[in-house]
């Protein structure tokens, strides 16, 4: 059974070669979950280990003692687009874990205009409807020790699925899979996001696409790529916490972001491109936490032709008690300039709040 699907993967992956890759896609994935996460800049590789680590590194399921619900929503585009997160995950024994998540990245009521503009030539405002796109991720996480002391990997199996109103819609298929090594108060993770590539299949309703493509005369005559694939990306991270008279806690950590293509990172090559990103954490008797951190290096050319360098800083606060986690990050996701900032809210629960009243 592993020989063949060994077998299929690598079909899978000759196979897609030929078809289109692109720089950007299934760009919802790489917005992140949990609002304590989002505080620090994303530099959760090494140090996750709650039910959110189905989402930064699977690996981190095995450190979870009781089932957990996390759940996050947060608006972004001055409330245009809605992002919600849920995710669920238990130990299966001493030394693995299953996981479990869902996430939507969606814009609602959208003006379809393609029908603005009738069969005589005349405006009729009465064709316009309204249509939403969504896009969704369905993963199973699974995580487990190894025989080395600290030492635990993670692999997530995930399906895409995207809409674009009565459009065109698409269904993606692929692998995640993690390390994460915990030495006293050093943790060190890999993560690598579609190890396989993503590949999202379209179906595209043609009649549907006519409208569209004469809107500009000229203009949007071919359809789009029926096959998009996603590249691998690579997360390093590295972390450090510091105890101060048992009653303040600081955690240190940090992140090497890459993707095989050029981009608008601080360090790119034609096939290499790298984002640092630092956070940091200080909490007071693991109840409330105070965070902050900074990332998203990018060199942007200005209409000049020269290049500015912007990074994107973020803050949160959480609040634990018992069983219950609430966190809130502030974040942004434009230029200092712009200051585009989201608010994210999430929750955790802990199966042991419940536990202890039975």
């Amino acid at each position: 059974m592993t020989k063949k699907a060994l077998y299929f993967l690598l079909l899978f992956a000759v196979s897609i070669q030929a078809q289109t890759v692109r720089k950007y896609s299934n760009e919802f994935l790489n917005i992140g979950v949990d609002a304590a996460a989002l505080g620090m800049s994303n530099t959760t590789t090494a140090h996750t280990s709650d039910v959110n680590s189905g989402y930064w590194n699977p690996a981190g399921l095995v450190h979870i003692k009781n089932k957990q619900i996390g759940l996050m929503h947060a608006s972004y585009f001055a409330n245009i687009a809605q992002y919600d997160y849920i995710g669920y995950a238990s130990p299966i024994d001493s030394i693995s874990a299953l996981g479990l998540s869902v996430i939507r990245f969606g814009v609602d009521d959208i003006l379809n205009t393609t029908q603005l503009i009738d069969n005589n030539g005349q405006v009729n405002y009465n064709n316009i409807s309204l249509f939403s796109t969504s896009d969704y991720a369905f993963t199973l996480s699974y995580a487990r020790n190894t025989r080395y002391k600290g030492l635990s990997y993670g692999i997530n199996a995930k399906v895409v699925r995207r809409i674009i109103g009565d459009f065109a819609n698409s269904w993606g298929f692929g692998f995640d899979a993690g390390l994460q090594y915990q030495n006293k108060n050093w943790s060190f993770g890999l993560m690598a996001r579609d190890i396989t590539t993503t590949a999202n299949i379209w179906l595209i309703d043609e009649e549907a696409f006519v409208p569209i493509q004469n809107a500009v005369a000229g203009q949007n005559q071919e359809l789009p790529e029926k096959t998009e694939i996603t590249l691998p990306k690579i997360q390093l991270g590295i972390a450090r916490s510091f105890s101060i008279k048992d009653k303040y806690g600081i955690l240190i950590s940090g992140n090497l972001n890459s993707r095989f293509t050029r981009t608008n990172d601080i360090l790119s090559s034609e096939k290499l491109s790298i984002d640092p990103a630092l956070g940091m954490q200080l909490d007071l008797k693991k109840i409330v936490f105070l965070r902050a951190g900074v990332g998203n290096f990018q060199r942007i050319r200005q209409f000049d032709y020269s290049f500015k360098t912007s990074f994107k800083p973020n803050i949160g606060l959480g609040f634990q008690y018992k069983g219950i986690t609430f966190d809130y990050a502030l974040t942004n996701i434009g230029d200092l300039e712009d200051a585009m900032y989201s608010n994210v809210f999430s929750l955790k629960i802990d199966w042991s709040l419940f536990s202890k009243k039975s």
